[in-house]
């Protein structure tokens, strides 16, 4: 597809297990820094996880947007706040019904249905804070707009663990077609019960740090964050290059198992970017460190990219933030190449002992590349073989 003219990323926010701060959390990309893991109690198994939990205090939503309160929209409420200069810019340049909100989710307020629902099981009535629509995957969408006031389109994409990496393609398209000239586009996801359980039913999570592309990984750790952007075609230092998306509907919960739906939505991203292999400085895996996502990732990225592309998971320092992952992730793509001191790339943190049974990838490990990073990708893969790959960065000279 042609678009008209190119989009761009002009701010950014973010809050994970890492931090917010933009400086701090650079150096823990650079460093490999798993201290934001820590121990978590699910009450309703009673079993301990290792999850990647937001240790930040989170800002506390206005009265008249009480229906909107969940710890979710409290992490997106975060993230406003540190958008707040060039939120008001925008509003004070831009009309409110040419501002748009695109959010990618998939537990919205999950764990304040939980706990409404324990109380409605143990008390026989649901608590009075509790209103239907925290649950609802609109939520995080709904409240920007209506805390923001915005009058522009505003929705949510829900397709697991490639929501916040589609919405930049839906983003993009609501600029193209002329709907809006700024798009608030990201993605956020907090803990519950349910998301832990399930994956640990599925027998996906690892009791210990993931190992993403060792020969010991164990399964996922799950995390959770929120990371926004302002989208607009006012030029700045990164731009939305390409978008590829794929569905190989494969299975409802593995990936095909060479890759193939993942491969294509790279090469279309490579495609739509007008780039080639070599062109791509970094690559942020989903490396999600179980058996089946790192066997046919490895795949695709040798047969899409090349094995001499530097690539690394950072699921080992986050956890797995599912619906806020792909915006995260490219989040984390963003401030690496915004680094001014260093060319320094994210640190693939694992044992080091790489699955010989898998193809060859070059892993950052710590080695510096001669020049900052210009281009970079990010993947994200979801159940139903549901497909994205984003790259960002500026144009190859």
């Amino acid at each position: 597809m042609n678009h008209n003219n190119t989009v761009f990323l002009n701010h950014m926010a973010l809050v994970n297990a890492l931090g917010f701060e933009h400086e701090a959390v650079l150096h823990q990309l650079i460093s490999g820094d798993t201290g934001g893991m820590q121990r978590h109690h699910s009450q309703l198994m009673g079993q301990d996880f290792l999850v990647g939990k937001v240790t930040q205090e989170l800002p506390t939503l206005p009265p008249p947007l009480s229906q909107h309160n969940t710890r979710n929209n409290r992490l997106v409420l975060h993230c406003l706040q540190q958008l707040n200069a060039p939120l008001t810019r925008l509003s004070a340049n831009t009309p409110r019904h040419r501002i748009g909100v695109v959010m990618g989710t998939s537990t919205s307020g999950i764990a304040e249905g939980e706990r409404a629902l324990t109380s409605q099981i143990q008390q026989d009535i649901f608590p009075d804070e509790f209103a239907y629509s925290q649950i609802q995957m609109s939520s995080p969408a709904e409240f920007i707009a209506q805390y923001l006031k915005l009058g522009g389109p505003a929705y949510s994409v829900s397709t697991a663990c490639s929501s916040s990496g589609k919405v930049f393609a839906s983003a993009r398209s609501l600029i193209d077609n002329d709907l809006c000239d700024v798009v608030i586009v990201g993605g956020a996801d907090s803990l519950c019960d349910m998301t832990l359980n399930g994956f640990n039913a599925l027998e996906a999570v690892s009791p210990e740090l993931c190992q993403p592309f060792s020969v010991n990984r164990k399964g996922i750790n799950i995390g959770e964050g929120a990371a926004l952007f302002i989208m607009s075609r006012e030029p700045s230092e990164v731009a939305l290059l390409g978008v590829g998306e794929s569905s190989d509907a494969h299975h409802i919960s593995a990936p095909q198992p060479q890759g193939l739906g993942a491969a294509q939505a790279m090469s279309m991203a490579l495609q739509e970017a007008q780039l080639q292999p070599q062109d791509i400085d970094y690559l942020n895996l989903h490396g999600t460190g179980t058996a089946l996502n790192d066997s046919m990732e490895a795949q695709a990225v040798v047969s899409s990219l090349n094995e001499t592309t530097p690539c690394s998971s950072t699921k080992p320092l986050t956890g797995h933030t599912l619906g806020a992952a792909g915006a995260t992730e490219t989040a984390f793509c963003w401030l690496l190449l915004q680094q001014r001191q260093t060319s320094a790339l994210a640190l693939h943190q694992y044992d080091g002992q790489f699955d010989p049974a898998l193809p060859t990838i070059n892993l950052v490990s710590g080695q510096a590349p001669a020049s900052p990073p210009r281009v970079a990708m990010s993947n994200s893969f979801a159940f139903g073989g549901n497909n994205v790959s984003v790259i960002i960065g500026q144009k190859p000279r």
